[in-house]
């Protein structure tokens, strides 16, 4: 079956790639000129069609011939200096991406990678696919521009596309250490003293999944899920602090001693923004990080279970696979107790 992948030089699109040539797929892969090109080459042989999700007459080349599309692009980040460009590849992206399935008309099944985030916060309890985002704020323009995107998906299988809604959580694993991986940067200032202590109280909980477990969820979305239907592929719903006690038990070190309370890494926030605004590198931590960490982000995944055959693994089981990665590439130091 011939595939096509956006974002397929990112963290989930590149591991995806590699998944379905394993799997006997003809993987085409929209990717920029200008794009890393090492990693998704590793996976085997893969058709590049060069184009942006922005630019219209590429996404026709791209999907012309392809049956089943994977629309993992997305601008992930929890800030950025110009906003507009959540919106311009996040919502305006889609929008090209259905226009063109329109237009070839050969399009089959269309998997789109949606967020967590487009469902809204969860503050005192688990939610499933039916909870709405209730709009009363926003704590980045990221989770604004997927709330965006998620209604136009939601319209285009309301008017007869073929399209599957997929609601990744945090995703985490070995991989691309993309902006999207922000389990393993929180281990490396974690290991290497630069955050010595744990964010808050501990009541931010967020729903973490492994990168793995998310591809196989995409394929088996692909391959069972129902049209215009919505797929939690989350998993443990977990805090900042479990992982960094998880982290101790696996590594056989202390956990931290100390609470860093949200308005001292608010500051600290406000500081790294001023500073990327000076040398144009995004920081690790801004303000929108901290919004997020105030509130629940707890999910149930039962209906993908069920209907896909999801099976996320624990928390522990996936850090005790991404630590010792960590480890054998010099990103993280530590001496067991």
């Amino acid at each position: 079956m011939k595939v096509l992948v956006t974002g397929a030089t990112g963290y989930l699109g590149g591991r995806l790639c590699a998944a379905l040539l394993r799997d006997g797929h003809s993987v085409r892969a929209l990717v920029r000129r200008t794009s890393d090109l090492s990693e998704i080459r590793r996976g085997g042989v893969i058709e590049l069609a060069y184009g942006d999700v922005t630019d219209y007459h590429s996404l026709v080349d791209a999907v012309s011939g392809c049956s089943v599309i994977f629309h993992t692009a997305a601008v992930v980040e929890p800030w950025l200096p110009d906003s507009s460009k959540f919106f311009s590849v996040n919502v305006g992206g889609l929008e090209n991406l259905l226009r063109a399935a329109r237009e070839t008309n050969t399009v089959e099944k269309i998997i789109y990678t949606s967020s967590f985030f487009a469902l809204g916060p969860t503050d005192g309890h688990v939610a499933d696919e039916s909870q709405v985002h209730h709009q009363r704020f926003f704590c980045t323009e990221y989770e604004k521009s997927k709330l965006e995107a998620d209604k136009l998906a939601l319209r285009a299988a309301s008017e007869g596309l073929p399209i599957v809604m997929v609601y990744p959580g945090v995703i985490y694993g070995p991989g691309k250490l993309t902006a999207g991986n922000i389990v393993a940067h929180l281990l490396i200032e974690r290991f290497n003293g630069r955050l010595p202590g744990y964010i808050g109280k501990g009541s931010d909980k967020c729903s973490y999944c492994h990168v793995d477990d998310v591809v196989q969820g995409h394929i088996a979305a692909m391959d069972k899920g129902q049209l215009g239907g919505r797929y939690l592929l989350t998993g443990e719903n977990a805090s900042v602090m479990h992982i960094f006690d998880i982290a101790a038990i696996i590594t056989g070190t202390g956990s931290p001693r100390v609470h860093i309370p949200l308005w001292a890494i608010e500051v600290y926030g406000w500081l790294s923004v001023l500073f990327s605004r000076i040398t144009g590198r995004l920081p690790l931590i801004s303000p929108p990080t901290v919004y997020v960490l105030r509130h629940q982000w707890a999910y149930s995944c039962e209906k993908a279970k069920i209907e896909l055959g999801y099976s996320p693994r624990s928390l522990k089981e996936g850090l005790e696979e991404m630590i010792p990665w960590l480890k054998s590439l010099g990103l993280i130091k530590y001496r067991e107790n």
